[in-house]
């Protein structure tokens, strides 16, 4: 393909990302011209296209790029504000597809329903988020919340705060989720302890702790099915 101009739309027609596209489908495109008709715009001396492809050199695969925040995006020149919330946004859309593919029928019924849905919301995520399910008698989900974003301690996840929402929602039971950055799913001495307080907090008020399942990478662990609750 022919880049000896600065501007794709100086190229021939058929050798255009974008008319390609239209005539022909995304699936002939390469990861940097998708890249790129999604950058739009190049820079005085790069295409969208050159700086796709710087994009994918600098963090080696489309993979890594795809958890990467808008701030690390535009640490590669050329990437200003709006092409890395392009980008990010586009990320996310992925991300919830994916997700929304993963919602069991019906209720909860299963550690491994829970991961499937939200691995691919969760195992992108740069720091431990600790969210709480609520669900009915019937295992079905209320409404999900986020109680603490950051490293996970005990003095950040209050069973104040974990039990408002389930009596404000009359939740019979709750699931508590959360990821490991770090890829190891194995829970952490504070894992357990979180997860003991909130166990006997949750009987006190008749709310019934069903898990605590921990996200990482592509795996994950299960409280409730190792034994551990």
């Amino acid at each position: 393909m022919a880049e000896s101009s600065y501007k794709i739309t100086r190229w021939p027609k058929k050798e255009r990302p974008r008319e390609r596209l239209l005539q022909h489908g995304p699936q002939p495109l390469t990861e940097a011209e998708l890249l790129g008709i999604l950058l739009g715009k190049g820079t005085r001396k790069k295409t969208a296209i050159d700086l796709a492809r710087e994009l994918l050199d600098q963090y080696e695969s489309l993979e890594k790029l795809f958890s990467r925040s808008p701030s690390e995006l535009m640490k590669v020149k050329g990437i200003g504000s709006a092409k890395a919330a392009t980008l990010s946004a586009a990320f996310e859309l992925v991300r919830r597809i994916q997700s929304q593919r993963n919602i069991p029928k019906g209720s909860f019924k299963r550690s491994s329903e829970v991961a499937n849905h939200y691995l691919p919301l969760m195992r992108d995520l740069r720091k431990e988020v600790f969210k709480i399910l609520l669900l009915n008698r019937a295992n079905r989900l209320i409404k999900e919340v986020t109680i603490s974003e950051g490293t996970l301690e005990a003095s950040l996840v209050h069973p104040r705060d974990v039990f408002h929402e389930a009596l404000l929602e009359l939740a019979a039971g709750v699931i508590l989720i959360h990821n490991h950055p770090s890829g190891n799913p194995s829970p952490s001495e504070e894992d357990l302890q979180i997860t003991k307080q909130l166990v006997e907090a949750g009987r006190l008020l008749g709310i019934k702790v069903y898990d605590h399942i921990i996200l990482a990478g592509e795996s994950y662990r299960s409280l409730a099915d190792d034994g551990l609750l």
